[in-house]
C-alpha cells in the first residue's frame, strides 16, 4: 500500500509537497486532490515510467494520452503552440479552475506525451497542492483516480482501495471543491467547442472573450 499524507488542499504542508515531489521526480506515481476530482499521474518526463504505471493502475488503453496539469497561467504559452488569443483570454479567467484546453502541442511538451494528432490537453487546477508540485517538477500527466469505468473520485474516502494501493503516494486532501470533471474545450480554432462538459459553460467561455 503506498503511503498517506494528509494536508489542506489549499495551504498544503511544505514536508508534504517536497515529499510528493521528490515521489515525482523519482519516476513514482502520485494521487492528488484537485478542484475538480483526484487525479493520479506522474511527472511529464520522458520515459518515465510512472507514465506507464498511470495506464496500467488504471486499466486504460495505452493508445490514449493524459492531460497535462501546470502551475500557471502562463504555461498555456509555454506548453501550446498557436494559441488562439479567445483560449488565452479564458484562460486568464477560469485559470486556476476546472476548465482544460486542448491546443496544439509545444516544443516544451516532453516525447510521448502529445496526442497523435500533435495536440495536447492543458489544465490549471485551484489547487495549491498540484501547483506547488508542478512548481517543483513542470508539469504532471494527470487523469482521474478511478480504474476505467468506474466513477470519478470527488473524495479522500471515494478513492477505489486499487488505487491507494498501487500508488507510490496518495495526497488526501478532503474532498474536492468543485466535485465534478472539468470542462474540456477544444482551442485549436478560431471559437471554443466543448468536448466534455464541466461545471464552466461554453456561455461562460464566450463571455469571457
Amino acid at each position: 500500500m503506498g503511503v498517506v499524507l494528509a494536508t489542506d488542499q489549499q495551504a498544503p504542508a511544505q514536508g508534504v509537497l517536497d515529499r510528493g515531489a521528490a515521489v515525482l521526480a523519482d519516476g513514482g506515481v502520485v494521487v492528488m486532490p484537485t478542484d475538480s476530482v483526484y487525479g493520479i499521474g506522474a511527472a511529464a518526463i520522458p520515459g518515465n515510467p510512472g507514465h506507464e504505471r498511470v495506464f496500467a493502475i488504471k486499466q486504460r488503453e495505452r493508445s490514449q494520452t493524459l492531460p497535462l496539469v501546470c502551475a500557471d497561467v502562463e504555461d498555456l504559452a509555454r506548453y501550446g503552440a498557436d494559441v488562439p488569443e479567445w483560449a488565452v483570454t479564458a484562460a486568464r479567467a477560469f485559470w486556476p479552475g476546472a476548465l482544460t484546453f486542448v491546443v496544439k502541442a509545444g516544443d516544451a511538451v516532453p516525447d510521448g506525451y502529445a496526442q497523435a494528432d500533435g495536440t495536447v490537453a492543458l489544465r490549471v487546477p485551484d489547487s495549491e497542492v498540484v501547483r506547488g508540485l508542478c512548481r517543483r517538477v513542470g508539469a504532471i500527466a494527470l487523469t482521474s483516480a478511478n480504474t476505467h469505468g468506474a466513477p470519478s473520485p470527488a473524495s479522500f474516502s471515494e478513492l477505489e482501495p486499487v488505487i491507494v494501493e498501487q500508488a507510490d503516494l496518495v495526497i488526501d486532501g478532503g474532498a474536492c471543491p468543485v466535485g465534478l470533471a472539468s470542462t474540456i474545450v477544444d482551442a485549436t480554432g478560431p471559437a471554443p467547442r466543448i468536448l466534455r462538459q464541466g461545471s464552466v459553460t461554453l456561455e461562460q467561455i464566450a463571455e469571457a472573450r
